[in-house]
């Protein structure tokens, strides 16, 4: 990626996307492509899987939980933990995706790729929401790491299948 983008103000009070400002169709769709569940749940209410808790995105099974204050990263993340996990995690997935932090690394990535499949989102969008919601990377931003720091996380998604030499999804799940 060549551009970085444009660094927000303050990532204290900055706004993300989220799943109910870009609509939660796209999503859907998106996920349904890796024979995953969107389950919209109430405004307020808990959000069933959710590791961090409210607002963010819950995985149990193959169901992907959100509100419509769920930030959009937070739903790609949660996904991508699901598309990147072995058969074995994923059979008995409730709330801790686990991995290592190859794996992590991967999910970021990964997330950042299936963000341009969203119409209204997209890869700027969401590096500078990673960005915003407090991600951390050595190189100190989302675009800086995406750039010039992830050739190992792009490398473990070719080896396992997951994305093509072009970057594109092959949306596949990891066996």
């Amino acid at each position: 990626m060549s551009e970085n983008p444009a660094p927000i103000a303050n990532p204290a009070t900055a706004s993300v996307l989220s799943c109910g400002e870009l609509g939660l169709a796209p999503i859907a769709r998106l996920m349904r492509k890796y024979h995953l569940a969107l389950v919209a749940q109430p405004d307020n209410g808990s959000i069933p899987g959710s590791y961090w808790g409210a607002p963010e995105a819950g995985l149990i099974g193959r169901r992907l939980f959100v509100r419509d204050d769920t930030p959009v990263h937070s739903a790609l993340h949660e996904a991508c933990h699901w598309i990147c996990m072995d058969d074995r995690r994923r059979r008995s997935l409730h709330t801790d995706a686990g991995g290592d932090s190859a794996e992590e690394n991967a999910v970021c990535y990964l997330q950042i790729l299936l963000a341009d499949q969203l119409l209204g989102f997209g890869r700027r969008r969401i590096l500078a929401d990673m960005d915003a919601w407090g991600y951390s990377f050595r190189l100190g931003s989302a675009a800086a790491w995406f750039a010039h720091d992830a050739s190992d996380a792009r490398d473990w998604l070719m080896e396992r299948g997951l994305i093509e030499e072009s970057e594109q999804p092959t949306w596949r799940v990891r066996h």
